[in-house]
């Protein structure tokens, strides 16, 4: 009798223990997804896919940040310039020329939302590609009045192929980690309600890390 009872005992505590282990192995410690304040690689997408909508549809959340290539380029004056020097701050990086007609269309939202949003936490860099076209984009620039928006240029254009840039513009969405967490293919109204919202939704988002 004692044998028996000792044996279910047995059977009972082990079926108990196998139940916690799979709890914890599918929740995490506590049952609470891998314990408070870490947040997964995807919160980046849950946060900001809600967002894609309207004026930025087109906007795809990456489900986990990517690493961005060290971009090199020139600025308005000539002076040599990394992507990385922008570390800290969440960027809009845009890949534009003055060739590109939809590009030039954007341009002006692109400046509006630099003017509504810009600060030491957000910046919108504009990167021509354009070759030997330092003086064609600041005409254009100058042009469209795009008062917010800094000159940069890259005129080797190998900005598009390291970031894989297969359709013009492109813009693409890095954190303050230098990171990609999404991107947009093709003209958006960057100062329309919902692209603020996107980048609002981006700076709560990524600040929380």
């Amino acid at each position: 009798m004692f044998r028996s009872s000792s044996k279910t005992i047995l059977i009972i505590a082990a079926a108990v223990i196998v139940a916690v282990a799979a709890v914890y192995l599918i929740a995490g410690p506590l049952g609470n997804g891998g314990g408070a304040g870490r947040a997964p690689e995807g919160g980046h997408a849950a946060a900001l896919s809600p967002y894609a909508t309207g004026a930025v549809a087109n906007f795809k959340a990456d489900a986990a940040p990517k690493p961005v290539p060290d971009l090199a380029f020139r600025d308005g004056d000539g002076k040599d310039v990394k992507l990385s020097d922008f570390r800290g701050k969440l960027v809009l990086l845009n890949l534009w020329a003055t060739w590109c007609v939809p590009c030039r269309e954007e341009m002006p939202a692109l400046n509006g939302l630099q003017g509504a949003l810009g600060s030491d936490r957000f910046q919108v860099l504009a990167l021509s590609v354009d070759k030997d076209g330092h003086d064609l984009a600041k005409a254009f620039l100058a042009e469209v009045k795009a008062d917010h928006i800094a000159l940069y240029n890259d005129p080797t254009s190998r900005a598009i192929f390291a970031m894989k840039a297969y359709g013009m513009p492109t813009t693409v969405l890095i954190s303050p980690a230098g990171q990609e967490i999404g991107r947009l293919v093709g003209p958006a109204h960057w100062d329309a309600p919902e692209a603020k919202a996107l980048i609002e939704a981006a700076l709560k988002a990524t600040s929380a890390r």
